[in-house]
Formats: C-alpha cells, sequence, structure tokens
C-alpha cells in the first residue's frame, strides 16, 4: 500500500507511567554515579499519594530511594496539594532487594570481553529517512507536542496547564513519503477554572502550529481534550508502572519492538543496551545512504558473549545505483565486520556504564541529538561505504 495513514502517540513526562520511567532511572543513575558495576533492574508503580520503588539492585553505594522520588516528582511539576499528588505528601515505598545470584553469575565483568548478556531476548533497531534525526515523522512530531506541552507548562506561556498530558498525530503518506497531518490529538491536564475555549486556542497556537506548520493543511483535523474536561489526571487518575510505553520509547509503531522495555535496566540487560545499539547499526546504515529503511533484529540468549542471531530488513530499499551486487545477506555479514554485538563491546562502544539515563525517560530513546546519546553517532557511515566500494 502507497498511500495510507500512520498514527503515533506521545505522552509528556506527567504521565503516570512516564513518572515511574523517570523514577527508575533516576535510580539507576544515582547507583551508575559511585558504583559502575551496580546492578539494577528498577520497577517502580505509582497510583493515588503514592510511589513503589522495586526490583533488584546489587550496588556498593547507598541510594536515597525516599528523596531520589520526591525529587523527580518535584522536577516533573507535581508540587502542589491541589493536584492531589505531590512530592511533599506521597508515600515512598522501597521494596527493593538484591540482584539473583544465579543471574549474576552470566554476566561476569562488566564491559570484558568475557561479558555475558543479562537475560536472554530480541531486540530491535531501526532507522528511516524521513526526518533529519532518520526516524519515522509520526513519532518524532508526536514528541515534539509532548514536549512543547511541558515546555509552554514550566515556561508559563499557558499556566493553566498541568503536568499529565498526551500528544497523537496521524500522518498521511504518498507513495510511501510523508506529505501532510490528517490529525492532531492532544489531551492536556488543565486548570479547573479554565475554559475549554482558552485551552483549545492556547493550544492550537502555542502547541500545534509551532510544532506542525510544516505538515499542516486546511483539511487537518484538531482534537483537542477531546471530552471536554481533562482535570483530574497524573496518577490521581490512572495509576503507571515502568515499561509500558515501549511504542512511544522507541519508533511510535513504525519498527517492531523487543521483548523487553528500557527503563531501569542498567546496561547489562540487553533489553536495553542491545536496542540502542540495534539503533546505532540501522541509524549508520541510513547515513551512509546504503538503504532509505532498515530495522534491525538482534538475539541473544542469557551468559552468551554473541548474539544467537541478526535479521536485517531495509523493505526493498537497497541503493542499488551505488551498490548493484549488494543483498541484505551480505549487508548482514558487514555488520558483523564493523560492529561488535558481544554485551561488554556494546557497553563500551556507546559507553553506558554513565548516569545518563534519567533523560532518556521521557520523549524516547531515539532521534534525539544529545551528547549523552551515543548509540544516535553516525560515525560508522563511512566506514560501511568504504568496505562496500
Amino acid at each position: 500500500m502507497n498511500n495510507y495513514l500512520f498514527t503515533s502517540e506521545s505522552v509528556t513526562e506527567g504521565h503516570p507511567d512516564k513518572v515511574c520511567d523517570q523514577v527508575a532511572d533516576a535510580v539507576l543513575d544515582r547507583v551508575l554515579k559511585d558504583d559502575k558495576n551496580g546492578r539494577v533492574a528498577c520497577e517502580v508503580a505509582t497510583g493515588m499519594s503514592y510511589v513503589i520503588v522495586g526490583g533488584e539492585i546489587t550496588t556498593k553505594t547507598w541510594i536515597d530511594i525516599n528523596n531520589l522520588a520526591r525529587e523527580v516528582v518535584r522536577d516533573i511539576g507535581y508540587d502542589k496539594s491541589e493536584y492531589g499528588y505531590d512530592y511533599h505528601t506521597m508515600t515512598v515505598f522501597d521494596a527493593i532487594h538484591p540482584q539473583s545470584p544465579d543471574i549474576a553469575r552470566g554476566i561476569r565483568k562488566t564491559a570484558s570481553k568475557k561479558q555475558g548478556a543479562g537475560d536472554q531476548g530480541m531486540m530491535t533497531g531501526y532507522a528511516c529517512k524521513e526526518t533529519p534525526e532518520l526516524m519515522p515523522l509520526p513519532i518524532m512530531l508526536a514528541h515534539r507536542l509532548a514536549r512543547r506541552l511541558a515546555e509552554v507548562r514550566k515556561n508559563k506561556t499557558l499556566p493553566w496547564l498541568r503536568p499529565d498530558g498526551k500528544s497523537q498525530v496521524t500522518v498521511e503518506y504518498q507513495n510511501c513519503v510523508p506529505k501532510s497531518l490528517h490529525s492532531v490529538v492532544i489531551g492536556a491536564q488543565h486548570d479547573p477554572s479554565t475554559s475549554q475555549s482558552k485551552i483549545r486556542e492556547g493550544i492550537a497556537e502555542e502547541v500545534i502550529k509551532p510544532v506542525c506548520k510544516k505538515y499542516l493543511t486546511g483539511k487537518t483535523k484538531f482534537y483537542i481534550n477531546n471530552t471536554g474536561r481533562f482535570v483530574i489526571g497524573g496518577p490521581v487518575a490512572d495509576c503507571g508502572s515502568t515499561g509500558r510505553k515501549i511504542i512511544v520509547d522507541t519508533y511510535g509503531g513504525m519498527a517492531h519492538i523487543g521483548g523487553g522495555a528500557f527503563s531501569g535496566k542498567d546496561p547489562t540487560k540487553v533489553d536495553r543496551s542491545a536496542a540502542y545499539m540495534g539503533r546505532y547499526i540501522a541509524k549508520n546504515i541510513i547515513a551512509a545512504d546504503i538503504a532509505q529503511k532498515c530495522e534491525l533484529q538482534i538475539a541473544y540468549v542469557i551468559a552468551a558473549t554473541q548474539p544467537l542471531s541478526i535479521n536485517l530488513n531495509t523493505f526493498g530499499t537497497l541503493n542499488k545505483k551505488k551498490y548493484p551486487t549488494l543483498t541484505e545477506e551480505k549487508l548482514t555479514r558487514l555488520i558483523t565486520r564493523v560492529f561488535d554485538l558481544s554485551p561488554g563491546a556494546i557497553i563500551k562502544e556507546l559507553n553506558l556504564l554513565r548516569p545518563i539515563y534519567r533523560q532518556t525517560a521521557a520523549y524516547g530513546h531515539f532521534g534525539r541529538e544529545e551528547k549523552d546519546f551515543t548509540w544516535e553517532k553516525t560515525d560508522k557511515a563511512s566506514q560501511l561505504k568504504r568496505l562496500l566500494i
């Protein structure tokens, strides 16, 4: 199908699930700051007036879970009792226990050649030429809208906004190329005294139009707080937990996903590190002009130092003009020459033993040109091209 509609969504940092992801990654960062060899598999749940921090952590350092969780919730913006959920009065439950020794024995020394995968599973990387970030357009627009909601709330451009919110865009594709926006959906938590007409006008002018103007047409439909009211939100309205927004965290549904989520997991967990590596490989392939689209699946077994399988799909977009004899089988073999896919090498290559993860826990793990996001580099593109000549 060449002409179609495709939809992706994102959520703000105040969404209950994202509150949990950010707390989990804040815990991970605090461990890695003092103990690079710490093992973290942190799971967080939240609801009305509580945060539960659980999972498995083995570390030489000490983490003040209570104050750390409150710090994250405060920074997100839940700082008023009238929200029904705020960092002053919420209860924090600490249910952490050490990592199972049966798992630990398969990992060995972190970032060494002998380090095995922390679990079995399959991970996916993806890139395409739809945007300068080499990401699908729908998820990039959805993230920008969600981030803009937080920005205009915090800088008081729209002072009546509250922390919870969601965005969704439907992009019209013609001949498999994104052309325009069919519709934009925004759900934005707000103060009870603000009229819906003011909310719709403010969000249309300060959020949607600045972000999406290039793709808006006279036919684009806006759906802003479509029930007519969004006062009760955040963990008061819905329970949250880590790992429930993996489509938001990755490619907006444009690509397959792996079996595990990211936040709260140290990089010995290939759920996270190999997904980052998959993105790194796919992005370099696209940056090298080898294909228009690239999806890569990597699979591991616990304790093994090399992947069980590598599956490459370029969706029929290989650049046959430049590389007439290139096949996906040849490209797969080339990947293993350029990229070391052992868990220890991935951690070393992408410099993952740093406290960089809290910033990944909202607005997507991919497509962000920030210095700590090493998996977004395209420094292998020239090497790939040389080896294909």
